[in-house]
């Protein structure tokens, strides 16, 4: 009898567990980039279009918003951010090399932080 309680409580917990992994397929996602011009909004844009599971991307120039949805089951926040700052635009959370903010064209550096 002990043996079957046990077994029923693994099932419903693997169950359980597997229930709180499912990802969002269409997470709603803003963050802050910074940028200039609508050269910045075409490259920041093209960057996040660049990243698997990005459905929508607009980047504001006056607010430096960007606001995307995004499929969790393809990519997270974290790689999204990562693309942008490959791209030389720092976002809240990972700023960009020197390297890759150099390579910005003269109109589109921005003061860093």
């Amino acid at each position: 009898m002990n043996k079957i309680v046990l077994i029923a409580m693994m099932v419903f917990l693997g169950f359980s567990a597997q229930a709180q992994t499912k990802k969002n397929k269409n997470l709603k996602y803003a963050t802050e980039v910074n940028g200039n011009c609508e050269q910045c909004k075409k490259r920041i844009e093209k960057a996040a279009y660049g990243v698997p599971g990005v459905k929508t991307a607009s980047w504001d120039v006056s607010s430096h918003q960007l606001s995307v949805i995004l499929n969790e089951e393809k990519c997270s926040p974290s790689d999204l951010n990562k693309a942008i700052a490959k791209a030389g635009h720092d976002t809240k959370e990972v700023k960009a090399t020197t390297e890759d903010y150099d390579n910005l064209h003269s109109c589109c550096k921005y003061v860093r932080e």
